[in-house]
């Protein structure tokens, strides 16, 4: 890896400085500056930032998330109000949203191996558009703060020395139990954009390790205790089954059926899907928000999530080996469930390939890179380390054990210019695994209309053999 050369003070910062003000100033009244005054803010705000302390990842979020804002409060200003000043301010709010993109691809090191992102207005508005959804994870974050702070600094000797003493540390296999198939399942008929499907929900049955500091807090947690999913099946002979897993905040079938279009996978493509809900998102979330306390609040609940996320996942793989002799299972998650993907490949075998797309794979570094900068000392300072945080959460790392598939069944993609999980991260599971990584020029949020995914996983089913229509593929 190579850092960037950095700089004292970043010229592009004008145009949000610009953008600011002219949003904050362009007309009189309190109608404006009710719409205008957040945006307003935080272009002014994040672009006086970048010129004067060049570096914080929070100014590029910040400043694109107030430009989208700038951008949507635009098209009825420019369409019903005044035409001329909506006009120049929806183009400088498209300066900022451009410029939050480029200046945070110059400031990220280069990864040996993956190729640079193309300089271009695409590129920096799709990097753009991860930013601003960094603002908002970041943003409304439950991060653990005075008592509560002070009670997990004191929790991480506990957790890593239980994690030592289980054995799980060295040998994560010990924690992560083979689930059986569920004994009731219960189905019920639905219906979503044009499409009938099954809502199925079984009880979960599993159990967190006693050892654990925390796993009695985990098990109250009512409504994670009962597994939800969505099938789509097709009459007739028997089809490959395509386990699909969505990914952070997500676990709602209008979120879900979204992301893994029916028309394409299964329509088009004639596979069978079956998308399993993670813990603590949908019907199961314990805060008004789908994942919350999956990757914030408490850290260290993470390890609880993933290994239920596991068992829960292979429990409804079991599921489907129970429903018919031999099954044909493919494994498709992204982001969240690219890591997901990672870890099932680590311990499930039998499965004809395994997709991690945009995947995340180091979540103790992700968290720990958009921790405030307060956090982070104060953590250090309790010795809360990220070195020891990556240790409690080793048992639930992809790259801990070698995956149980061969590699010509693992398959990973990933955009050049993602700014959620940064191309070093799924670079490190390439290595990992041994198989190339099929980049392409997006970001995360953009993937879903890059060709070459599309293709990467229409080879993947090819490969295995499955009977999907190379008519269809061929003709792309």
């Amino acid at each position: 890896m190579s850092l960037p050369v950095p700089k004292q003070w970043e010229p592009l910062a004008a145009v949000p400085i610009v953008a600011g003000l002219w949003w904050l100033f362009a007309a009189a009244g309190g109608g404006w500056l009710f719409w205008a005054l957040i945006p307003g803010v935080l272009m002014l705000a994040a672009g006086v930032g970048l010129l004067l302390w060049p570096g914080d990842l929070r100014l590029t979020e910040f400043m694109a998330l107030g430009a989208l804002l700038a951008l949507i409060v635009a098209v009825p200003v420019t369409l019903f109000g005044a035409f001329v000043e909506g006009l120049i301010c929806a183009l400088l709010a498209a300066g900022a949203f451009l410029v939050s993109g480029r200046v945070a691809l110059a400031q990220e090191q280069a990864v040996s191996g993956v190729p640079p992102p193309d300089a271009t207005i695409a590129v920096a508005a799709k990097a753009a558009l991860d930013e601003a959804l960094l603002a908002y994870f970041v943003g409304t974050a439950d991060l653990p703060s005075g008592e509560r702070a002070q009670r997990v600094c004191a929790r991480a000797p506990l957790m890593e020395k239980a994690m030592q003493d289980a054995g799980f540390a060295e040998q994560p296999e010990l924690l992560h139990k083979t689930p059986p198939a569920p004994e009731r399942v219960y189905a019920q008929q639905a219906r979503l954009y044009g499409y009938a499907y099954e809502r199925l929900s079984w009880d979960s049955g599993f159990v967190a390790d006693a050892r654990i500091p925390g796993a009695d807090a985990w098990m109250e947690h009512r409504d994670n205790r009962q597994v939800t999913a969505w099938m789509l099946r097709h009459p007739g002979p028997p089809r490959p089954w395509l386990v699909c897993v969505h990914g952070y905040r997500m676990g709602h079938a209008w979120m879900d059926l979204g992301l893994f279009p029916p028309r394409w996978l299964h329509e088009q493509l004639g596979v069978n899907l079956l998308m399993p809900t993670l813990p603590l998102h949908g019907s199961r979330r314990m805060g008004w928000r789908s994942g919350d306390g999956f990757l914030d609040g408490d850290p260290f609940d993470l390890i609880f999530a993933e290994t239920q996320a596991v068992w829960d996942l292979r429990r409804a793989i079991a599921y489907l080996r129970a429903q018919e002799e031999s099954p044909r299972i493919g494994v498709l998650g992204y982001s969240l469930g690219g890591y997901n993907t990672a870890m099932l490949a680590q311990y499930e075998t039998g499965l004809d390939f395994a997709i991690a797309g945009i995947p995340a794979v180091d979540l103790a570094g992700a968290l720990w890179r958009h921790l405030q900068p307060w956090h982070r000392g104060y953590y250090a300072a309790q010795g809360l380390t990220l070195e020891r945080y990556r240790n409690i959460l080793r048992s639930v790392s992809p790259v801990a054990r070698p995956p149980k598939l061969p590699r010509e069944r693992l398959y990973l993609f990933a955009g050049v210019a993602d700014r959620v999980v940064l191309p070093e991260q799924v670079a490190a599971l390439s290595k990992h695994w041994d198989v190339p990584v099929q980049w392409y020029q997006g970001a995360h949020l953009t993937f879903r209309h890059e060709p070459l995914v599309r293709q990467h996983i229409e080879a993947a089913m090819q490969r295995a053999g499955w009977p999907v229509s190379a008519e269809l593929i061929l003709a792309r």
